[in-house]
């Protein structure tokens, strides 16, 4: 269901992001890089935000966006359909189509989704659908297979935005899928649980078995704050136990955040702690990211 007047009150508004973005101080950003999580937003009318979403965010345009990866030195970008906007993929889907050689898209699609929407997604430069049970607005787990299956049949991966320790007892059905998969923000997991919470454990498990893991998210995840060193020790765990299947991702705009607004170079920075060496933090930006998600 589809909000048009956008009413003060049914979602709480957050904050835009840094509107100066930058690259990082601390290392040069690889030739092909890939900043492999953010956001386009439109606005109601045009585009509708859906009634059940978690917080309502200012615009974020192509533009805005598109600028943000020249300004942090981002060659490449993998835009995730926003939850506010439920399954109406448009914005992301136009932007896609502008921009076909550098950007690739993750999509948030009904099953019963026609053929000829799906050959035009991937025509546009979706190779990924993503499940969602943290924001409204998204596409649960109820389904999980018939995604799989139905991504298996194009080519794509799944990407799932959920808590790490739901990831428990879903972790049987996730070993048995035939198709890449992805969690973003590294399960969105509050560092204050600790690294033998079960399920940061089952998180690493998954990824050493064959999943990928989005190093990302670090201002969702830390107690302490910025600079989020708090999260170090959990990033690298993860990095190790798959340094082929690890990507970055800044997040961009940051939706659904009211602390500290981090400019993009910070998170960027602050890879320089989760991956120190510098062959390996290229392998994140750049090779894994080229591979999962279909670059030249």
């Amino acid at each position: 269901m589809a909000d048009n007047d956008n009413e003060k009150g049914q979602a709480p508004a957050c904050p835009g992001p840094d509107p100066r973005p930058q690259g990082p101080m601390r290392f040069t950003v690889p030739a092909g890089a890939v900043d492999t999580h953010a956001h386009v937003i439109g606005l109601p009318p045009e585009h509708p935000f859906v009634a059940s979403r978690s917080y309502t965010p200012p615009e974020a345009t192509p533009e805005r966006y598109l600028a943000m990866l020249d300004a942090t030195g981002m060659e490449h970008g993998v835009l995730v359909q926003v939850s506010v906007h439920g399954t109406d993929n448009r914005l992301m889907l136009s932007t896609l189509r502008a921009h076909r050689q550098r950007l690739r898209g993750i999509a948030v699609i009904p099953l019963d989704t026609p053929e000829r929407d799906l050959a035009a997604m991937q025509e546009a430069g979706v190779v990924g659908l993503r499940l969602n049970i943290l924001y409204g607005g998204g596409i649960g787990f109820e389904q999980l297979e018939g995604y799989a299956a139905l991504a298996r049949e194009m080519g794509w991966h799944l990407q799932f935005l959920i808590d790490a320790r739901d990831l428990v007892p879903l972790a049987p059905r996730l070993g048995r899928l035939q198709v890449p998969f992805v969690v973003d923000h590294w399960g969105h997991f509050p560092v204050s649980r600790g690294m033998q919470d079960q399920g940061f454990q089952a998180l690493v498990s998954l990824v050493r078995d064959g999943g990928w893991v989005k190093l990302s998210g670090a201002y969702r995840n830390t107690v302490e704050g910025p600079p989020y060193v708090d999260t170090v020790p959990f990033a690298r765990a993860l990095h190790q136990a798959a340094p082929d299947r690890c990507v970055w991702g800044s997040d961009w705009p940051h939706v659904s955040h009211w602390g500290h607004m981090m400019n993009v170079g910070e998170l960027l920075d602050l890879l320089a702690d989760w991956v120190p060496e510098e062959a390996a933090r290229n392998r994140v930006l750049v090779e894994n990211a080229h591979r999962l998600y279909g670059f030249g």
